[in-house]
């Protein structure tokens, strides 16, 4: 990544024809390049009609819009051109900016530079790149909530508990002959019990946040002709798995992203789980069970006409998993007594809008509701669990030494900090902006 002195410009909307193409430019040289295209002396944050020239060519006729810094989204000078939306137009004005010392912008540098310049912390930022990727209502409520400091701030208050044990423990070790009340240190023994199981929690929950942002998992297992593609044809509302009679027609994992009850959802369809002496077949019954050990959710797919008197699925649901007891057109199924079950005909459509009202019910129990804000990526998971394993390492060396203490406490602090960028970002800036599209 280049120096912030650089002035930059990356198109803001997507490539491709339409009416409206927006160039965004971040940088000290915003208001010299404005000028030298014809659009000098802008009133802040007043759209200005301007005909932008270069070499004595006409570029565009062009809305302008100047942003002083630091009160602009990166907190530097910048600007927005609002041109025509024509590969043709975009071209000249991107050949005309670069013929200017203006740069291309590298992928998320907006973003960074707004936190470089104190904008935005990392969570928010990350939150941008989410709050861009957003497709369903859950994805854009939880990246706002991130956007708006939510989860910064809960990670701060935690931040503020450690401080608050370590000058406890810190006063007792460097104060030792002052009137420093006995025990001082072990005082500090309720926050940190009490910040142990804030931090457990919100790990615990650490799963929620992915789940909303990457898709729920929901996998379909059963036997061979148990009817899981007809299912899964049925609930992605179109052809996507072949049918046939014949037993073990799917051999390999078939995904679909859907939307259900406001939320994204990866659906899998898999090959049916039996002992196959044909190599490909076992290798789809393989990945099979390897996707149905990963999943959110497993529907487990049984029917009347199933030949084994075990179902080999039954290995892989747990008591939170569903039974679907498919193909009631032909006959009854008898249900396992310890796992909930629905009854379905993906001939006659009978129980098809009960099973996706289910579902939803689910999403909406296992996606909303909790107090700590989601932890949306993996390195926050990291964080989250490097910070809870120095509190308690700290907790245990507060009833033998204080300054043993000192050092996890000081640990863990860091690790919080690290979430928003506090301190230690360098080694982490690069795995945050990565993933940002360049007029971010």
């Amino acid at each position: 990544m280049s120096s912030n002195a650089d002035t930059i410009f990356a198109l803001a909307t997507p490539p491709g024809r339409g009416a409206i193409a927006i160039i965004r430019l971040s940088g000290p040289g915003v208001d010299a390049a404005l000028t030298a295209l014809g659009a000098g002396g802008l009133t802040p944050r007043l759209a200005s009609l301007r005909t932008l020239r270069h070499d004595g060519e006409m570029v565009d006729q062009a809305l302008i819009l100047r942003f002083p810094g630091p009160n602009s989204y990166t907190g530097e000078d910048s600007a927005e051109l609002h041109l025509h939306g024509g590969r043709a137009v975009i071209e000249a004005a991107s050949r005309a900016l670069i013929a200017l010392d203006v740069r291309p912008a590298e992928p998320g540098e907006f973003t960074r530079r707004a936190f470089q310049n104190g904008r935005m912390d990392l969570a928010q930022a990350e939150a941008v790149a989410d709050l861009i990727d957003a497709e369903t209502g859950a994805q854009k409520n939880q990246a706002l909530g991130q956007l708006d400091g939510a989860l910064s701030a809960a990670y701060a208050g935690f931040r503020r508990e450690l401080l608050k044990a370590l000058s406890l423990v810190e006063a007792e070790i460097d104060f030792p002959d002052e009137e420093v009340p006995d025990n001082l240190a072990r005082t500090a023994g309720p926050v940190l019990d009490k910040l142990s199981a804030d931090l457990r929690s919100a790990l615990a929950d650490s799963d929620r946040g992915r789940r909303v942002r990457e898709g729920y998992r929901i996998v379909l297992i059963g036997e061979t002709n148990a009817g899981k593609s007809s299912l899964f044809n049925a609930l992605v509302a179109r052809e996507a798995a072949i049918v046939t009679p014949i037993a073990g027609t799917t051999r390999d994992v078939l995904d679909a992203d859907i939307m259900i009850g406001g939320y994204a959802v990866t659906l899998s369809d898999t090959a049916g789980l039996r002992n196959s002496d044909d190599l490909v077949e076992a290798e789809g019954i393989r990945r099979a069970r390897l996707r149905a050990e990963g999943a959110d959710l497993r529907l487990w797919v049984r029917s009347p006409s199933a030949e084994a008197v075990e179902d080999p699925a039954a290995a892989f649901v747990g008591k939170s998993d569903l039974q679907v007891l498919n193909k009631a057109d032909l006959g009854a199924v008898t249900p396992a007594p310890e796992l909930e079950a629905l009854t379905v005909s993906t001939t006659t459509g009978r129980g098809l809008t009960e099973l996706h009202d289910w579902i939803a019910a689910r999403l909406a129990r296992d996606l909303s509701g909790a107090d700590f804000p989601a932890v949306t990526r993996e390195r926050h998971r990291r964080r989250l669990a490097e910070a809870l394993a120095a509190v308690d390492a700290g907790r245990r060396a507060l009833d033998l030494a204080p300054e043993m203490a000192g050092d996890d406490l000081r640990r863990a602090a860091d690790a919080l900090a690290r979430v928003t960028g506090a301190i230690g970002v360098e080694d982490i800036l690069g795995e945050v902006f990565s993933s940002f599209c360049i007029g971010k």
